[in-house]
């Protein structure tokens, strides 16, 4: 078993699990209910999807790489102040509410 990636949230973790399984790649999500805790433990508080089958891990990090890249759709943009992905229809930033560029 090896760490593949951490995940932002337990929705992103799901899906990537999924889109894996789809390849049929098996992988765990390590600390899925941490978020719960965030502040009271010290531990990253993030999923972490993990591996089962070593042979597997470079597949798996390639499809992940292309699931990431694939996510925002054709006319989202990405804002340069904050990073977030927000849809095309909209001209300003959900997060930080900076003007698109």
């Amino acid at each position: 078993m090896r760490e593949l990636y951490q995940a932002k949230d337990r929705i992103e973790a799901q899906l990537l699990k999924d889109f894996l399984a789809s390849y049929h790649i098996q992988t765990v999500v390590h600390g899925d209910y941490l978020i719960g805790a965030v502040g009271e433990l010290p531990v990253q508080p993030f999923p972490v999807l993990w591996v089962l089958e070593e042979r597997d891990f470079d597949r798996a990090r390639e499809l992940v790489k292309h699931f990431l890249t694939q996510e925002m759709a054709d006319g989202d943009w990405q804002c340069t102040q904050c990073g977030e992905c927000n849809e095309g229809q909209f001209n300003q930033c959900w997060n930080c509410a900076r003007v698109r560029d």
